[in-house]
């Protein structure tokens, strides 16, 4: 996915990932990686946000469960700035229908749970990225 079929000069699809569990936060950025994602990685919603309005994401991967800003905070942020079309794929440990209900009313394009298959994330992010095109 580093460049779109037809268009090998174009630049890596940009990917933003937040989650302050560095394991999950550095696997999440390899699977990307690897997959040909330029993967900028952060450690907690303040930092998300600020690495957000200095240069928007094509899509965002975001922990529910973060220090600073959750990741619910900065989907808010994301769907009221001025890119507000933003693929944002929400990861938690909540599991509970109520706290899927309320990552998606907020504007969630998908929400996985914890703790998930690195293959089933990359196949998600595909996904939404073709739905966006």
């Amino acid at each position: 996915m580093s460049a779109p079929a037809g268009d090998p000069d174009a630049s890596p699809v940009r990917v933003l990932v937040a989650d302050d569990d560095a394991d999950i936060r550095d696997l999440v950025e390899f699977k990307l990686t690897q997959a040909g994602y330029a993967v900028e990685a952060v450690p907690d919603g303040i930092s998300a946000w600020e690495a957000f309005e200095a240069n928007p994401p094509q899509l965002a991967v975001l922990d529910v469960m973060m220090p600073g800003l959750s990741g619910i905070d900065v989907l808010r942020k994301i769907r009221e700035s001025e890119f507000p079309s933003v693929p944002v794929l929400l990861l938690s440990a909540k599991s509970r229908d109520s706290d899927v209900d309320t990552g998606f009313a907020v504007g969630a394009d998908d929400y996985v749970i914890k703790p998930f298959s690195p293959r089933e994330l990359l196949h998600r992010v595909n996904g939404m990225l073709a739905r966006a095109r």
